[in-house]
């Protein structure tokens, strides 16, 4: 962590941890070979996040090394559903848990869209439980 990431006490400040998350999603996608420019440029698709519930369980604080898991748990017709978790692996002691709910949206009105099918098959093909 850095020293930007923590408040006056060292400890990472809770909104913080929104930005790692949203980090782990975007290089998650990219190990997936999802470019989410290509997605807005070519198929009219952005993410939006529709909810999130959030467990924090421990504190993070500074110079500690962390590590965000990605998962899904649910693809729908227009969105996703992640879980993740904040992980300190020096002790692997889960920091955060997190459930995720993104919309998939067109880009050009933010209205809802359906996913593109090769992208929720890639999804389906990811997840870690029974899908829609």
């Amino acid at each position: 962590m850095y020293w930007e990431d923590t408040d006056a006490g060292g400890v990472v400040y809770h909104a913080a941890y929104l930005c790692f998350l949203e980090r782990a999603r975007t290089e998650w996608l990219r190990t997936l070979g999802v470019s989410q420019q290509q997605l807005r440029e070519r198929d009219d698709v952005v993410f939006a996040v529709r909810g999130m519930a959030l467990e924090f369980l421990a504190p993070a604080r500074l110079d500690d090394a962390l590590a965000v898991e990605v998962s899904i748990v649910e693809v729908g017709r227009a969105s996703v559903s992640f879980q993740q978790r904040i992980v300190r692996p020096s002790d692997e002691r889960v920091l955060l848990e997190a459930r995720v709910r993104v919309a998939c949206l067109m880009a050009s009105t933010f209205r809802p869209r359906a996913l593109p099918e090769a992208l929720k098959h890639e999804f389906l093909k990811h997840s870690i439980n029974e899908v829609c």
